[in-house]
């Protein structure tokens, strides 16, 4: 009755068996060691006399740690040799923890051993010879958080004083009358007033030559583009002169190829004064100014005078360029929000903290589930009261169990919030069998840990203990520390774990919780969780 019994349990924890390879087997000289001593784990694989084997290497196993590793002893028998490898492994912290699968190599082929548990115990202390002392209280640490509240509410005072002085200011000034805007008949006549203004600036007397080209050169641009409709104030020095050679062939203009070459020249000119810092002397600069003028004045007397199909051509050049200058603008708008929110979360992180970023503004699931309205119900036969942040959900039990297991079992439930490979997860399951037995915990646990590993935890660390309900029922409680696979990334993340478990006569009842390792709102879900925990017995 009690391996019946033991299969059932393996089974109620979803997992799939695996048979053992015979080819290759492991073992421990003890299950249960005391913190810090030696036992040994031995490997051993039958394979015939040609076969090349590796056995595993490294510092550790799993949580133990590998103390020494032994030369291999070889044992022939008949046709076969059996290669034994030993290892001497510890542990330094009480608990129960699992040896995980081995892969040994034979002949380029992995093949796995069995996953086994050791047990460390405490070394047993005399307190009776030495004076106890009570627990000191928690002390709470002094944070400066408050500091940067006090700060950042003094400047967004400041702010608003400012605010508040410059709109008093502003609306007592008067506003000065607003000069009439120039209105130009054609572009030549801007671009002449343009030029005798540059030169009413005095700029060249200021020392100013990188400014005076700038506008010098801006005015000629400025007026190719109005007069000949071509992109040139955004355009380069060589893309300009492609673009005007093309319109003048297109509306059919009489300009030489030598006005190409002075209005080029003096473009390549405030190229190099901008960008090269060049100072051109006085002499080449007043030449230059008398280049552009007449440059202008060349480039207006061959226009030829515009047809109705010219007049459209030119109205659809200034749509394109009214689209093209609010398209930048939107543009503009868009990066600088974009600018604004990103000076937003730097500001927060830098005074606050990532974790004050991603708790509070970003939302972090744990959090949210931890302040929202929680659910007190009742689960399964025998039942289990408990409050969760949400309704757990009943599970597919026939999925899980096999049909021999569910031929000794009277009733079983499953339900669940979640899955082991979630950041959040919560299972609590009730059986109840035909024939009452006597059901060993240990025993349950270590088919649960198998379970565990067969859905993909690697590196188990368990630690048990005896628990107790507000209501004196007395159980078993697992607690550690596993490896689960990312369910996108696929690499490891290291995940907290408990498992509570309370027999009866006739009855297994079973709370499991998992949870990302560090979250600090899973850890006090997990705590309210636990702490309402209430079983009806049977």
């Amino acid at each position: 009755m009690r391996t019946k019994l033991y299969t059932v349990l393996f089974l109620l924890a979803a997992i799939t068996v695996f048979g053992q390879n015979k080819q290759v087997q492991a073992s421990i000289d003890s299950t249960k060691i005391r913190i810090g001593s030696q036992f040994n784990l031995t490997l051993k694989a039958k394979v015939d006399t040609s076969a090349r084997v590796n056995f595993p290497e490294g510092k550790t196993f799993g949580s133990l740690e590998v103390l020494q590793s032994y030369p291999i002893d070889t044992i022939k028998d008949g046709a076969m040799y059996e290669l034994v490898k030993k290892y001497g492994l510890t542990q330094f912290d009480s608990g129960r923890y699992v040896i995980p699968s081995l892969p040994v190599i034979i002949n380029n082929k992995s093949i796995r051993t069995d996953s086994l548990l050791v047990e460390v115990r405490n070394i047993e202390v005399d307190t009776l010879k030495q004076k106890m002392f009570d627990i000191k209280p928690v002390l709470e640490a002094k944070s400066d958080t408050a500091f940067w509240y006090w700060l950042l509410a003094i400047l967004a005072g400041l702010g608003v004083a400012a605010y508040g002085v410059w709109w008093y200011l502003k609306k007592r000034k008067k506003p000065a009358p607003k000069a009439a805007k120039e209105v130009f008949v054609s572009p030549i006549e801007k671009a002449t007033i343009e030029l005798q203004n540059l030169e009413k600036k005095e700029l060249l007397q200021k020392g100013a030559v990188k400014d005076y080209y700038s506008e010098l050169t801006n005015i000629a641009r400025t007026y190719i583009e109005e007069a000949i409709h071509v992109p040139a104030m955004e355009s380069t020095t060589s893309e300009l002169i492609e673009a005007m050679q093309m319109a003048v062939r297109k509306k059919r203009m009489n300009l030489t190829q030598d006005t190409f070459e002075q209005l080029e020249k003096i473009l390549r000119t405030a190229d190099m004064v901008k960008f090269a810092k060049s100072r051109p002397l006085d002499f080449e600069i007043a030449e230059d100014r008398s280049r552009i003028e007449k440059t202008i004045v060349v480039i207006d007397k061959s226009i030829p005078e515009e047809k109705e199909e010219d007049d459209l051509h030119t109205h659809l050049w200034l749509e394109a360029q009214r689209k093209k200058k609010e398209k930048k603008r939107r543009n503009l708008i868009i990066g600088g929000s974009i600018a604004a929110v990103l000076i937003a979360i730097i500001s927060t992180v830098g005074i606050f903290g990532m974790s004050y970023l991603k708790d509070n503004i970003l939302g972090h699931p744990t959090k949210e589930l931890l302040e929202g309205e929680w659910v007190k119900s009742e689960y399964g036969n025998p039942g289990v009261i408990i409050e969760t942040p949400k309704v757990l959900k009943r599970a597919d039990v026939n999925a899980m169990v096999g049909k021999e297991a569910l031929a000794s079992i009277k009733d079983i439930n499953m339900f669940l919030y979640g899955s082991m490979f979630d950041k959040f997860y919560v299972l609590v399951s009730t059986t109840t069998f035909k024939e009452p037995a006597d059901v060993d915990l240990n025993a349950t646990l270590e088919s649960t840990l198998k379970a565990m590993e067969a859905k993909g935890a690697s590196n188990v660390l368990v630690k048990s203990e005896e628990f107790n309900t507000d209501k004196g029922i007395t159980g078993l409680r697992a607690y550690g520390n596993l490896s689960m696979p990312d369910p996108i990334t696929k690499k490891p993340t290291r995940a907290y774990y408990e498992i509570l478990f309370f027999k009866q006569a006739q009855g297994l009842q079973q709370v499991m919780i998992q949870h990302e390792e560090g979250d600090e709102y899973a850890m006090q879900i997990l705590e309210r969780v636990k702490k309402s925990v209430e079983l009806k017995v049977n």
